[in-house]
């Protein structure tokens, strides 16, 4: 696969592209801990309309980064991991329980994170998994809720996402759950911003392309949370959508708004087939 395209579409986008280069994503393969092979590369999704092969963000990092990620005692994510299996086993709230008073040990848990985010028939609408964890701190334990994109939030999906790594993102995007899913998809595609970009000019249109010393990827969330270098913390999805839109110069949405869980079903369907990697570590 080579790509030729750059978002050249308007005279802004220029602004970002000084020693616009090409670099598709490397051929490496990711196992984690020796035993958990991870789908970095697959067939796109139906749905996906512009894109006929999907990769995983680690594709598209230095052979250093990627490293991080192949063996738990490196990955500073899972430091985070670790501290949510703390809380996991913390009796917090009125009720007197904890996490596992009601789900047991994490590892039972496996599959959920793939499966995200989904149509809540009890609430009649998408959830994510920051929205589920909050609902049984409230409405089960009596404790109260998470900052959306606080540590704590964000340290317990990770603890949920790492049960879950090597099985295939599998998000449900029809039904009831299809008109959140066709609002994402309106997002994506959609210019904002002095910059006037939108999601697909940098993860669909120019994938590939090294911007200054960045490597574009196809913007795949199945690794999230991703523990970044460049702030040395796990961070969020809707962390990440906020700084995206903020890089346009654009009023970005709520971590947590309707918006942005929108956005998450659909970008999140994009990556289908590919592992769930979280906590993942990138630039």
């Amino acid at each position: 696969m080579k790509k030729t395209t750059a978002f050249i579409g308007s005279a802004a986008a220029l602004v970002l592209v000084p020693g616009l280069a090409l670099s598709d994503p490397d051929e490496d393969s990711l196992t984690i801990n020796g035993d958990i092979p991870i789908v970095t590369q697959t067939d796109a999704p139906a749905h996906t309309e512009n894109l006929s092969e999907i990769y995983s963000g680690w594709r598209f990092r230095s052979d250093e980064t990627q490293a991080f990620q192949m063996d738990d005692f490196d990955n500073p994510g899972m430091i985070g991991v670790e501290n949510a299996a703390v809380d996991w086993e913390t009796v917090d709230g009125s009720a007197g329980k904890s996490c596992a008073n009601c789900h047991g040990a994490p590892e039972e848990m496996a599959g959920v994170r793939a499966v995200y985010p989904k149509w809540n028939e009890e609430m009649g609408k998408v959830t994510t998994l920051e929205m589920e964890v909050n609902n049984c701190r409230e409405t089960r334990m009596g404790a109260k809720t998470w900052k959306y994109t606080g540590g704590d939030m964000t340290d317990m999906v990770a603890l949920i996402s790492s049960v879950s790594r090597g099985m295939p993102v599998n998000v449900e995007i029809n039904g009831p759950a299809k008109e959140t899913w066709e609002q994402g998809k309106e997002l994506y595609y959609t210019r904002t911003g002095q910059l006037e970009l939108s999601c697909a000019n940098c993860h669909e249109d120019s994938y590939g392309m090294m911007i200054r010393a960045d490597h574009l990827s196809q913007g795949q969330i199945n690794g999230f949370p991703t523990y970044r270098l460049k702030n040395t913390k796990l961070n969020s999805v809707h962390a990440r959508f906020k700084g995206c839109v903020r890089d346009t110069r654009a009023q970005t949405y709520k971590p947590g708004s309707p918006e942005f869980i929108a956005l998450e079903l659909y970008v999140a369907s994009r990556g289908n087939g590919l592992s769930v990697e979280g906590p993942s570590v990138r630039n």
